[in-house]
């Protein structure tokens, strides 16, 4: 059964807890979450509210959801992040890398979901996946990420600062190549199996779903701003090298994002496709017919 739309905070425990009653869900996507790495140093509470106090709501009202006739909940997924794999160099990224090492408050509280969705599935036998998302952009993206900002500022024919000098690399993923993913891991969740101690081995997976491919924040640039010409949204004229400012690393920023997403090719026969440029190109033209351009 689908479950309407219900407008509630997961910090309100006891509403959280009515909506598992009630609709009883047998699969529970949680996509709720405090996102981006430099918020999180400027307003730290926001993660450790949403995040980590929010998380365990749903863990518990997942947990309460056995008994009296029903079947619970049988697979929870839910966001995690590149974020967790820190400041590493080793490309490319694999589940099973040791992350350890958080370098920002919001790459903590995702470890920590990791940690908390471990130990309930060890408990109380509930199946769990963690997602680490590379990179997510798209149409009707947040405000805050690098595409949708720059793109605003340029508009405005204001400088964009590109941090590092110009030398990080992100594996950049469309959003509909995330939905795909999410969509394919809700019917596969961690099988139920019992150890030798008869109690149960922890139903959890942790899968990367990356595009695989990293791109230098240049190449980015310069392909974004080729596109926005392309739909409209600045003009033919423009010239992007005008519009730069190379800046040193900010606090909690990595150099490289890299997808090594082989486990979930192996699960479930999975790869994101869309190429960067594809994927501006179709994030230009949704933001030139969004505002109107």
């Amino acid at each position: 059964m689908l479950i309407p739309f219900c407008g509630l905070d997961i910090l309100d425990k006891a509403t959280v807890e009515d909506v598992f009653q009630k609709y009883k869900p047998s699969i529970v996507v949680n996509l709720a979450a405090q996102a981006g790495v430099r918020y999180s140093i400027t307003n730290p509470d926001a993660y450790i509210n949403s995040n980590i106090i929010g998380f365990y709501n749903i863990l518990e009202a997942s947990r309460h959801s056995y008994g009296n006739g029903y079947s619970g909940v049988q697979h929870l997924i839910y966001a995690s992040s590149s974020s967790v794999y820190g400041g590493r160099t080793q490309v490319p990224f694999r589940e099973d890398d040791f992350v350890d090492n958080p370098v920002s408050l919001y790459a903590a509280t995702k470890k920590t979901n990791e940690l908390l969705a471990h130990s309930y599935s060890k408990l109380y036998n509930i199946p769990t996946t963690g997602l680490r998302f590379f990179t997510v952009y798209g149409p009707a993206g947040r405000p805050d990420m690098a595409y949708f900002s720059f793109t605003e500022q340029l508009r405005a024919g204001g400088k964009i600062k590109i941090f590092n000098y110009g030398n990080c690399q992100r594996d950049f993923t469309y959003i509909d190549d995330i939905v795909e993913g999410i969509v394919k891991v809700m019917c596969g969740a961690p099988e139920k199996v019992n150890g030798e101690d008869g109690l149960p081995i922890p139903p959890y997976a942790i899968y990367n779903i990356g595009n695989s491919h990293p791109e230098s924040l240049m190449e980015f640039v310069n392909i974004l701003a080729e596109e926005l010409i392309k739909a409209g949204v600045l003009k033919r004229d423009f010239r992007i090298e005008d519009h730069i400012e190379k800046v040193p690393m900010q606090p909690g920023d990595v150099p490289i994002t890299y997808a090594d997403t082989s486990k979930l090719e192996r699960d479930f026969g999975y790869k994101p496709q869309t190429s960067l440029r594809e994927g501006l190109r179709r994030f230009a033209e949704w933001y030139r017919e969004y505002y109107n351009c």
